[in-house]
């Protein structure tokens, strides 16, 4: 019987790559942003003041680095952490280090199929 078994230093790689992908502030934003949720581009635009974009770009690195997931839902595409300790990685070295992270708040959009805007009224 073969075993597909990695050596270490593959696995060092790996982790180093996932560890890359939090070098971007914006990154971190959005991590921080989609919590243990799912949002839209449109929620991540609002609440990060960044161009959809620039925000996608983002979401394609989290994407392929396996930290991010999708779901479709109507026209919207919706984002969420493939596994909630990814958040609990970032607030885990934030507090080793003593910095307070952000809380991002997600607004009310309407139109967006988002169940907290979904039953928001017009502006």
């Amino acid at each position: 019987m073969i075993m597909n078994v990695s050596s270490p230093l593959a696995d060092q790689n790996t982790l180093a790559q996932v560890f890359s992908l939090f070098g971007q502030p914006v990154r971190l934003k959005i991590v921080l942003a989609i919590g243990s949720g799912h949002v839209c581009v449109c929620h991540l635009e609002k609440a990060l003041g960044l161009r959809q974009a620039s925000i996608s770009q983002q979401l394609m690195a989290l994407r392929a680095g396996g930290l991010v997931k999708t779901e479709r839902i109507g026209r919207h595409i919706f984002y969420s952490l493939t596994d909630p300790r990814w958040l609990d990685l970032i607030q885990t070295a934030a507090g080793l280090k003593g910095i307070v992270l952000p809380v991002i708040e997600l607004p009310e959009i309407y139109g967006c199929s988002y169940s907290s805007c979904a039953n928001s009224n017009p502006l």
